[in-house]
Parts: C-alpha cells; sequence; structure tokens
C-alpha cells in the first residue's frame, strides 16, 4: 500500500482539500484585540483607505482578504485536478507531468511560508509537498522504446 503512488496522491489530495477548509475558517473568526495599540492596528488597516492611482482605493483589509482567499483557492485548484484525474485513472505518464506541476506550485508555495508565516500553515503545506514529493517518485515510469 505505501508502494502505490495512488496512496500518496489520495493522502496530499486529502491535505489540500484539509489545507482549504482550515484557512478558510479564518474569514469567520473575529479578531480579538487585547490592547489599545492592537485597537489602532486594526482600526487603520480596516478604514484606512490609501489612494492606489487610476481611481483605486482599497484598504489593507481588503487586500490581504483579496490575497488570503487565493490561498484556500489553490489547494481547492490543486486537489479536484488530481482528485479528478485519479478517479478517471488517468496514465502513470500524464499523471507524473501534473504531480510534478503540483510539486513545483506547492514547493513554492512551502518556501514562501515558512519565511512569511506561522508554524500550523507551514505545517500543513508541508504535508502536502512531502505526500506529492512521494507519489512523484513512487509513479512507474514508462520506457518507451523507438
Amino acid at each position: 500500500m505505501l508502494k502505490r503512488y495512488t496512496f500518496w496522491l489520495i493522502a496530499a489530495v486529502l491535505f489540500q482539500f484539509l489545507n482549504a477548509i482550515l484557512h478558510s475558517l479564518s474569514f469567520f473568526v473575529e479578531p480579538k484585540l487585547h490592547n489599545d495599540t492592537e485597537r489602532q492596528l486594526h482600526d487603520l488597516i480596516t478604514n484606512y483607505h490609501a489612494d492606489m492611482g487610476a481611481g483605486f482605493h482599497p484598504s489593507f483589509w481588503n487586500l490581504f482578504t483579496a490575497l488570503s482567499a487565493c490561498y484556500p483557492l489553490l489547494c481547492l485548484l490543486g486537489g479536484l485536478t488530481l482528485g479528478y484525474l485519479l478517479w478517471k485513472q488517468t496514465e502513470p505518464e500524464l499523471m507524473r507531468g501534473v504531480i510534478l506541476i503540483n510539486l513545483v506550485i506547492f514547493g513554492v508555495c512551502l518556501l514562501v511560508m515558512s519565511i512569511f508565516t506561522f508554524l500550523p500553515p507551514i505545517i500543513m503545506v508541508g504535508l502536502v509537498f512531502v505526500n506529492l514529493l512521494a507519489a512523484f517518485i513512487l509513479v512507474p515510469r514508462i520506457e518507451v522504446i523507438i
């Protein structure tokens, strides 16, 4: 079972879905402000609208929310794509390429998150990356003789 690439790929898909769900929960939680400095910072982030030209006046909270929505969407795209290809029992040669693309994308994501975020998201994207790496290593190679 551990020597089949599909086991690791299914685990990667499940971790991608788990990442998307857990990260989406942050949209429904109000931040807890403990002191005046945090209140002032939160007020500036949510209410100060910088003029960014061309009639574009978002608050930093708007920019943060838009950027934060991209990570669950990335996880859903990766998970749904890999899940669909597994469901259709796609040939290993094609799966190897798709897994490699996901491996590169989630590897860059792991690198960026390791620099700029805190431990739980790093661990979660690390689990996706490790499972994708195991699946990529175990995908059977098809030798074509011409």
